[in-house]
This record gives C-alpha cells, structure tokens and sequence, in this order.
C-alpha cells in the first residue's frame, strides 16, 4: 500500500487544486485552436478527484501535480495533465461510455477516464508498465478499468465497438483496426506524427459509412507508438 498521512493528503488537494486551475487557464489559452475555453464540469470533477501523486514514481513526487509530462520508466512519460484533460474533452463521452485506451503507461489517463464513463479498456505494450499501473488502479478502487498487455495497434475487438478510443502516443498515421473498432458517431483522439514529423492532436469522429472527419487540434510531443511483435 502506499502510505500517506493526513498532512500529506491535504497538501497533494492543494497542490491538486492548483494543477486543475493551471489547466483551466490553458483552456482559456488555446481555445481558438481547440474550440474549449474551459473545460467541461466531468472533465474537471475528475482532474480535481484523481491521485495523480500515487501514479508516479516515488522519485517523481514533488512534481507530481506541475503541469508537464513526467518518466515514468521504460523510455515513457505520465502525460501533462493539460493534454489528459483535453482528449478527456474532446471524446465528448458520458457516464454510459464504454471506451479504449491505447498506451496504459502510468494508468493517468485511464483514472481521469474512469470517473467519467462506464467503462475503461486499456492496452500497455510494455508488461512491467501495465501491471504496475494495473494494481495502482485496483489500490485506488477503480473496478471500472482493466488492463491488457498487448498491442495497440490491434486495439481490442472482443470488447469492440468502443464510444470512444483515445491513443496515448503518436502514430505515424491512424491505425485502422482502431478505427474498425469505433461505433459510428464515436470519437477518436490521437497524435499523429511520424519520426522527425511535427505531430499533431487529432479527433476524428467515425461516419456511417465508415469513413471519418478529421480535425487537427494542436501540435504535440508524445512518445512513439510502438508495436508489438
């Protein structure tokens, strides 16, 4: 278990506090590019509810609530809690969602995720990662996500179609067994990018006919998205 007294507890809702109101101003920043000037209550409920601390490594502890990316181990990071709130947002999912991650890595996304659908799937490709942030998720009662070791790529077609898919590392172009598992109307967010490529956020909202409308969001960094073997 990880062990936090009352003091620490109350400093981390600070820091907390602060960290959604460092977002919320950059909402207000790049609403133009983005089309949200601030976000969306359920987003916020869950980026102030969430224990970003107990998702990092020890080391990362005073950093846990700053506004940037932070190692994780592996070569990957716990994404900027800015961006986790963003793709939050423009999933446009509710409390009846069933959704897909691609790119567990600390298990972040996926938390924030988990207090505002009904569902969470997640796909790591690195074990060590996904079992680590599988059994912090368990210890933080998050009975609502599952974890699979696996690849991305492939998503994850038993458990397909998906309200929403958000990917967690930049592809260099969309996959499409990801998009194969998207209900119609359902909303995709993901970075797109190949190496030495400027990567860019997208959403891309599935048609009837099976085709999608892309929207490019804002320029990003993310680590690649590998596959597997």
């Amino acid at each position: 278990m990880l062990g936090f007294g009352a003091a620490d507890s109350q400093d981390f809702a600070a820091q907390r506090a602060r960290m959604v109101a460092e977002v919320d101003a950059m909402y207000a920043e790049t609403r133009v590019e983005t089309g949200l000037a601030a976000m969306s209550p359920a987003v916020r409920a869950a980026l102030g509810k969430v224990e970003r601390h107990r998702l990092v490594p020890p080391s990362q502890l005073p950093a846990a609530y700053r506004n940037y990316p932070l190692p994780i181990g592996g070569g990957q990071t716990i994404s900027q809690p800015y961006i986790v709130a963003l793709s939050s947002d423009l999933l446009q999912v509710d409390a009846r969602s069933v959704v897909l991650e691609v790119g567990t890595g600390s298990g972040y996304q996926a938390a924030v995720l988990a207090e505002m659908v009904k569902q969470v799937y997640t796909i790591e490709l690195i074990e060590s990662l996904g079992k680590t942030a599988a059994a912090k998720l368990a210890e933080l009662g998050y009975r609502n996500v599952e974890v699979r070791i696996g690849d991305g790529y492939a998503g994850w077609p038993e458990k397909a179609p998906f309200d929403g898919i958000v990917v967690t590392a930049a592809a260099p172009r969309v996959p499409p067994a990801l998009l194969a598992q998207l209900k119609t109307g359902g909303r995709m967010v993901i970075p797109v990018g190949g190496e030495g490529e400027i990567q860019y956020l997208k959403v891309l909202a599935k048609r009837a006919d099976g085709g999608y409308d892309e929207k490019r969001v804002l320029p990003v960094r993310f680590v690649p998205l590998v596959p597997g073997k």
